[in-house]
């Protein structure tokens, strides 16, 4: 298993929070981990949501959801647009 920090921007922040620790299995994805969080609660489900356009980073870059994360990697979430 990988320990990952998942951090959470815009209106997925006031959603989820900041962010959490989340162990998954090696070679996951970025995908993958989306749809685990999305299991995880249904607030997590409602600002996860498939048919919601988000944006995901790995490691401070943008990705695309097939990107496979690796132990102590941090992934983030947000909307398509933010400001600020």
């Amino acid at each position: 298993m990988n320990t990952v920090q998942v951090r959470y921007f815009a209106s997925i922040r006031e959603a989820l929070g900041a962010g959490e620790r989340v162990a998954l299995p090696a070679g996951a994805t970025v995908g993958a981990l989306r749809d685990q969080l999305i299991g995880r609660s249904p607030a997590h489900a409602a600002a996860l949501a498939r048919g919601k356009a988000l944006r995901c980073a790995l490691n401070q870059a943008l990705c695309e959801e097939s990107a496979a994360v690796g132990e102590g990697a941090e992934v983030a979430f947000f909307p398509p647009v933010t400001g600020g």
